[in-house]
């Protein structure tokens, strides 16, 4: 098992690539914690202990410190360390600079990038006695444009910034900073988006048309990717494209 013995802090694990990715893991040996905001992720946990693996769940905004904080406090309560943090929560609210409200461009930041700072800042201290290991899930968006898609692209291309950044300023501590960066994938999330078009069927069948690979993403492939970035030991400052030839 690649991951025997190993702790990880997946935020917003309720569903899609989080929760597929917090399965895999705890199937390679992971002891995990799962969060969302909602209760969604209490469900992960529960598959999780009902095959034999170690997993706890915590509610919570990720762009509240109170959260960050309990996430760090309960996980080394339960499992007595942190080795890997993958910062997966995030939103996506549609949108152009001069039809976004003020609103929607603060709340997409609070969680895709304070979000992340705030868990990362809370984990460091317990990174640093493990050496371990921090995944930001990024997007392609932070390398291709996209209509409609403002705050969320640049949300995500701070991310790839902030994961070159802290690659270089925790090598010393032995923290590996690297990050994900899915193309279209099919989830949950994806689905509530397509339903909400006046005709959805067609939606997706755009969706699909968009992508090279005439198909989209599965949670699976990028849990399968995360993986490789806990688990690449000599990688870091990295931003993984899986984006079926997205970006080519």
């Amino acid at each position: 098992m690649k991951l025997k013995e190993k702790v990880a802090i997946i935020t917003g694990s309720g569903a899609g690539m989080g929760k597929a990715t917090a399965i895999l893991f705890a199937r390679e040996g992971a002891k995990v914690c799962t969060n969302s905001q909602s209760t969604s992720a209490e469900e992960t946990a529960r598959i999780i202990k009902e095959n034999g693996g170690g997993a706890i769940y915590i509610q919570g905004d990720v762009s509240k410190k109170e959260t960050a904080e309990k996430l760090v406090k309960e996980t080394v309560k339960a499992f007595g360390k942190i080795d890997i943090l993958f910062n997966n929560a995030g939103i996506v609210i549609p949108g152009r600079v001069d039809n976004m409200s003020l609103e929607d461009w603060e709340r997409t930041f609070a969680v895709n990038v304070t979000g992340a700072y705030l868990v990362t800042k809370a984990c460091l201290p317990e990174l640093k006695k493990t050496k371990g290991v921090i995944i930001h899930n990024a997007s392609v968006l932070a390398v291709k444009g996209v209509k409609e898609r403002a705050a969320y692209s640049a949300s995500k291309g701070a991310l790839w910034s902030l994961t070159k950044a802290m690659a270089a300023d925790y090598l010393e501590d032995g923290i590996r900073v690297n990050c994900l960066c899915p193309g279209t994938t099919d989830t949950e999330s994806l689905a509530k988006r397509i339903a909400a078009f006046d005709d959805p069927e067609k939606a997706r069948a755009d969706f699909i048309a968009r992508q090279p690979m005439r198909r989209l993403g599965t949670p699976e492939e990028m849990a399968n990717a995360a993986l490789y970035l806990a688990t690449a030991e000599f990688s870091t400052g990295i931003h993984l494209l899986v984006d079926g030839g997205a970006t080519i």
